[in-house]
Formats: C-alpha cells, structure tokens, sequence
C-alpha cells in the first residue's frame, strides 16, 4: 500500500463516516418527527374544541413587485378565521415599480382591515427585515404575524399559531408549515417540495419533539409584539433573518414551537437560475449567522441549544465536504487512477447510507400523504443530480462572499403565475 493509497482510504473513511452521521442523525430526526406528527393530531382536535380570547394581530406582508401574487394574498388573508376587529393586514410597499401598490389600494378601499404601508423614498428594496423594521412603527397589536407576499394559509392557520402562545407561557414565537403550491410545474420543483418537506418533518418537527427547538421561517410564524420590540426588530445585516432571530429568542428564555397543521401555501423557484440565487443567498445568510453567533456558543445557557446551533449552521459544510470527497474518490477509482485498499464492508455501507435516505425522506413526506411510488425515482435522480448541485452553491457562496467580498444586498425571489392546473392545495 502506497503512501497516496493510505491517504485516499483514510479521505473515503472519512466521508463515509460523515454521511453516515447524518443520514442516521436525519433518521433519529425523522422518527421523533413521527411522533410530533401523531402528537399533533390530538393536539389539534384539542385546539379545534376549545375557545379563546384571542389578542389582537397584525399580519405584516412585506411586498417588492410582487403584482402577480399580491392580490391572492391579501384576499387569503381577509378568509382567515379570527375575529375581525381584532385583525388587520398591514401590507408593505418596498418600493414597487410595478402595479403591487395599486392592488393594496384597492384591497384597502374593499376592506378597512387592510392598509398600506409605503417604505419612504429612497429606502426601497434594502431587504425584507428594513421594511419590517420600518412597519413596526405602525404596530399597534399585541401580536405580529409575518406572511411572504406570495402566501396563501388555510383559513384557520393564524388562530392555530397564537392559541400556542395563549396556552404556553415559555413560547416567544409559533410557526407553521409550508407547502409547495407549484408542485407538480416541473420536476425542479418536484424536487423542491421533497426537500421541503422532509426538511421541516425532520430539522422542524424532529428537533422540536427531541430538544424544544424550531427555527423560524421567513412566513407563516407568530410571535409577541412586545417580544420583538425587546430583541431591537430584525438583523438589517441577515440575509437569512429568520434564522437569526430564532436564535436571540433563544437567548432570551423564550421558545420557538412547530405547528405542523397551521398550514400555508407558497411558491417555490420554477427555473435553476431562480433557484440557485436563492439558495446562495440562504448560504451566504448562514455565513453571516454563523459568524456572528460561533464566538459567543459558549455562552449560550442551554446546551441543546448550542448543539442545534452548531449541527444546524454548519450542516451545509458538513454536507459539502462529504459529497466532495466521495464524489472525487469515486472518480479516481472509476478512473482506476488508485485503489482503496483499506479493509472493510465500504461499498456494503454506502449503499445502505443511500437506501437509507430513501428510507427517511419517503417516512418524512409520508406525515404530508407524499410517500407515494411515483416518488421514488424522483428521489433516486434527485438524490444523483439535486443533491450535487449543492456543491455548487456552497463553493458559489463562499466566492462571493470572501473572494469578491460583495455586499450582502437582498435578492427577492421571482415570482410566476400559478395556473389553477398545477397549483396544489
């Protein structure tokens, strides 16, 4: 055995060592994502058989271009089942070119529960936590729900959301599920609702059932007003500022909890240019957390907490060094370029890790009535093709930001028109 061959062998120990923590940590995750699953079920009948006096609520919808969905939005929110004088909409205009401030317009002519809220000239399109800071002046409520503008919930989602903060002292914030409304448009998107699923089953409903911990999403959440008010509002810096502010409610003593059957309905990227400008920014937004968060982890009070942290922000590097070397060792051994010549059941091992992460996914969707057969092939590709792609987008993130060192200013996802045919409730 050569001096390289060692190298390689101990390099493809290695990566099997790391995919294998995390497919069999995803699993512990998948299995405690059932039995929040099967919690919630009773948990809801519970809810839908009680009765409360719920406190007043105002959504905040921050709004860029968005005229192909704003107006479905809006009127997803007036069909929200909480009481009317204790709900208002507050929709937020960052500087629109398009027809997105008219159609609030209108909607506020229709509705008093609905205003309009202009971001002053000159401060438009920096991002959706300076629009929300800047609505927050208009905050009257005792409670602030945060849509994306393409949203649409089930009716009773927000009553859902804030009776878990009437019940539960401890709970700073409440969030949902989401659902891929465009779903079946191609088969990115096909790809994108697996993920998306099995990503909230596993790291939201897993890891609330296992360490009380959920993170926020960028819609479908509550949280206390006067909650935010104490954290300062939202990180104008994060790209990703769900993420941070799940954390300094962390901080703060409070808790996060997922709500699996609070549901709402969004759009997801259609075409793999829409697609990996969002997904860079999410990396770039993780960067940014972990750095700001990584040098204080000691101080953290809870240890679960730091744990989560530290597995959550670093998973994407995790992930990216694993598939790198075992994409590179499968190379040059195809290539027969060197031999793996250390002992061991390691092809027996990968091919489990792989039938394992069919395992999983197909469990986690299941909880949504996803796990049909028809996915399996899907998954196969997805797990060959999608999955890779991230090696990309990490590499792409990382260029940006500390090559070129370019400043982090908020890309909005494009927006498509949903025909009736493939949008899915």
């Amino acid at each position: 055995m050569t001096f390289l061959e060692i190298d390689l062998s101990l390099l493809f120990v290695v990566a099997v060592i790391l995919i294998w923590f995390m497919i069999a940590y995803q699993f512990v995750l998948t299995v405690f994502g059932y039995i929040n699953y099967v919690k919630s079920l009773g948990r809801k009948r519970v809810i839908d058989g009680m009765s409360f006096d719920y406190p007043t609520c105002t959504i905040l919808i921050p709004a860029h271009n968005e005229e192909k969905v704003i107006g479905a939005t809006i009127a997803s929110m007036l069909r929200l089942e909480y009481p009317e004088e204790k709900l208002s909409v507050l929709v937020i205009n960052d500087g629109s070119t398009d027809s997105t401030r008219d159609i609030i317009l209108e909607a506020s002519y229709r509705d008093g529960r609905v205003r309009l809220f202009d971001v002053p000239a000159g401060e438009g399109g920096r991002g959706k936590s300076r629009a929300l800071n800047l609505a927050m002046s208009e905050v009257k409520s005792e409670v602030i729900a945060i849509y994306d503008a393409d949203n649409t919930p089930d009716a009773h989602a927000l009553r859902y959301l804030v009776a878990q903060l009437l019940e539960n002292k401890e709970l700073g914030a409440a969030l949902g599920k989401f659902r891929t409304v465009n779903k079946n448009v191609n088969l990115l998107t096909r790809f994108i609702n697996i993920e998306t699923l099995s990503f909230q089953s596993m790291l939201q409903a897993g890891r609330w059932q296992m360490h009380n911990i959920a993170t926020l999403p960028g819609t479908n959440f509550v949280i206390w007003t006067w909650l935010i008010r104490q954290l300062n509002g939202w990180d104008e810096q994060a790209l990703t500022e769900d993420s941070e502010l799940s954390i300094r409610i962390y901080q703060e003593g409070y808790k996060i909890k997922f709500v699996p059957y609070a549901i709402t309905y969004e759009q997801e990227p259609q075409t793999w240019g829409v697609w990996v400008r969002q997904r860079t920014r999410w990396v770039r937004g993780n960067n940014y957390v972990l750095g700001k968060f990584l040098k204080h982890i000691r101080e953290f009070r809870s240890k679960r907490l730091m744990f989560d942290v530290l597995y959550t922000l670093s998973l994407y590097y995790v992930f990216f060094v694993a598939i790198v070397i075992s994409d590179l060792l499968f190379i040059v051994s195809a290539a027969n370029l060197v031999a793996i010549s250390l002992p061991g059941p390691y092809t027996f091992v990968w091919i489990m890790a792989f039938f394992l992460f069919l395992g999983e996914t197909m469990l986690a969707i299941s909880y949504d009535g996803e796990d049909r057969m028809k996915h399996i092939p899907v998954l196969v590709l997805m797990y060959f093709t999608y999955c890779q792609v991230w090696i990309y987008i990490v590499i792409k993130a990382l260029w940006i930001e500390y090559i070129k060192k370019e400043k982090r200013t908020w890309d909005k996802t494009v927006r498509f028109d949903v025909d009736a045919t493939t949008a899915v409730r």
